[in-house]
């Protein structure tokens, strides 16, 4: 007796929408899990995603990168990797949806993304060769996972295989899913394990040889709205290249002074703790800041003259500029006879505000130089001090059409009350800031409308490397009128009206606000 054979189920000729794009996404899922696991232990920012992140940073025109400060702030690099998930998910769309009839386009699509984290991983100058097994892992697991979902979905040989199994497609993507996420988990545990904040919490208390004058009571003017002299570390702007903030542990820290040198010399955190640390009041300010502008903090820094661990290494006469390299590999180009400058106060900080420096502002060892722009003078996390000639190395902001000298300019912002406040007519306080690092401000004038310019009053001066808090009383009748503020420094230049733009050398102009008095 004869039994009917049950044909085996037709291959589908065609992927269905939702399995082709379900076959992207997890193909992405599996690189981007498999990659970050690699990197946990090879380097975390070698990680495909990182490394692809860092590379649009270092490579964005200029004029991205100064939209995004003006107009994102410090919510430039949560957008940039929110905006970078969403470009690979379309990609993985796009591969699926170019698969439907044969594997053939995804798997090439597929293999340029690969290949573009692998480029990226291998531009980055702080990742080693070992670090490539990360990105190359992810294009691997990528491309594996991609061309096996594809063949469980539409078969090759209809012959010997049943078709397609939802069921068996479904476990297996359940398992992609489940693979990529305990993957990722692990290398991001395993990345992040080296965590400083204990080596930090390690370091002390940190004490001055040399300590900073006292403050004088009206060094701020905080009650009558100004910003208060010293910035907290939690409130003090934060401007850096650095997708993930440097783990760096003390005893892994060292600072290399070499090129045009007598001879190389390499300081440990240890050889810089324990030396005698000097204390000063510095006023950062980024080039970046618009006019009126928030990128501007005051701190109190704790560590060693930069001048005395120069001496040691014997710089060359011809030397033209101290080559700074953090750790992350941003760069910065310092004029070397600023630097050089025993009356310049140029530091090596440990210290901010009576603690170790904060992670994110650069612990273990950052430079401070005052009177020039943190593009040229502030690196943070810095390993490196080369000292060349400017056409033998270009610093990061350098070579994107920044200057090359970056000394503050003399300017001020109303602080209150804020543009288009209300207001009541008659007497109105205004009060805010000026600065010229290394200069000093020594007067600031106020004027409503076309009004004569009126002096305000200044607060105690503490160091022509800090800011000076000012604030005055207008009569303001009713109606809407504008505030407007300049500073004169103590070289007698007063402020131009001029607006320039941030680049190449910082931005100038006359700040203003609007009021409504009624």
């Amino acid at each position: 007796m004869s039994t009917l054979q049950e044909a085996p189920p037709e291959a589908p000729r065609r992927l269905s929408l939702p399995v082709a794009t379900l076959i992207g996404l997890l193909a992405l899922a599996a690189a981007l899990g498999v990659g970050h696991l690699v990197a946990g232990f090879v380097g975390y920012t070698a990680s495909p995603f990182i490394a692809v992140a860092n590379y649009v940073i270092d490579h964005s025109p200029t004029a991205i990168v100064k939209w995004a400060e003006r107009t994102l702030g410090t919510w430039d690099k949560p957008v940039l990797k929110i905006g970078l998930a969403v470009v690979l998910v379309l990609l993985a769309l796009l591969a699926g949806q170019l698969s439907r009839r044969t594997p053939r386009a995804g798997q090439i699509l597929v293999f340029l993304l690969g290949a573009a984290g692998v480029a990226a991983v291998y531009a980055r100058s702080d990742l080693g060769q070992v670090s490539l097994l990360a990105p190359v892992a992810a294009l691997v697991a990528g491309l594996a996972v991609f061309t096996w979902l594809h063949r469980l979905a539409l078969p090759v040989d209809v012959v010997h295989d049943r078709g397609f199994d939802r069921r068996k497609f479904l476990r297996a993507g359940v398992g992609v899913v489940a693979g990529s996420g305990v993957a990722a988990v692990v290398g991001q545990v395993a990345g992040t394990s080296k965590n400083a904040e204990d080596s930090r919490a390690a370091v002390g208390p940190l004490a001055p040889a040399r300590t900073a004058p006292p403050l004088p009571a009206d060094a701020d003017f905080a009650k009558l709205g100004s910003p208060p002299f010293i910035t907290p570390n939690g409130d003090f702007y934060r401007i850096d290249t650095a997708l993930v903030v440097p783990q760096i542990r003390t005893e892994d820290w060292s600072l290399k002074i070499h090129g045009m040198v007598d001879r190389e010399v390499t300081f440990s955190y240890a050889d810089i703790r324990n030396r005698p640390l000097v204390e000063r009041r510095v006023t950062l300010t980024c080039v970046s800041n618009e006019v009126g502008g928030p990128l501007i903090s005051n701190a109190t820094w704790l560590g060693v003259d930069l001048v005395d661990l120069l001496d040691e290494a014997g710089v060359h006469p011809g030397a033209e500029q101290m080559f700074a390299t953090s750790v992350d590999g941003w760069t910065c180009g310092t004029p070397a006879n600023v630097a050089l400058d025993p009356q310049r106060g140029a530091m090596l900080a440990i210290g901010m505000n009576g603690e170790p420096l904060p992670i994110e502002h650069g612990f273990p060892a950052r430079i401070v130089i005052p009177g020039l722009y943190g593009y040229v003078s502030a690196t943070k996390w810095v390993q490196s001090l080369e000292f060349t000639k400017w056409d033998d190395r270009q610093a990061y902001w350098l070579s994107r059409g920044w200057a090359e000298q970056g000394p503050i300019k003399t300017e001020s912002r109303i602080d209150t009350p804020s543009g288009f406040a209300r207001v009541s007519a008659g007497k109105v306080r205004l009060a805010g800031t000026a600065w010229a690092q290394h200069t000093g401000i020594a007067k600031v004038e106020v004027r409503l409308d076309q009004g004569p310019w009126q002096p305000a009053v200044l607060s105690a001066e503490v160091s022509k490397d800090t800011w000076r808090m000012w604030w005055i009383e207008l009569d303001v009748p009713k109606g809407t009128h504008q505030a407007s503020v300049r500073a004169t420094d103590q070289d007698g230049y007063t402020q131009t009206e001029n607006r320039a733009d941030p680049v190449p050398d910082g931005a100038t102009g006359w700040h203003s606000v609007s009021l409504d008095a009624s």
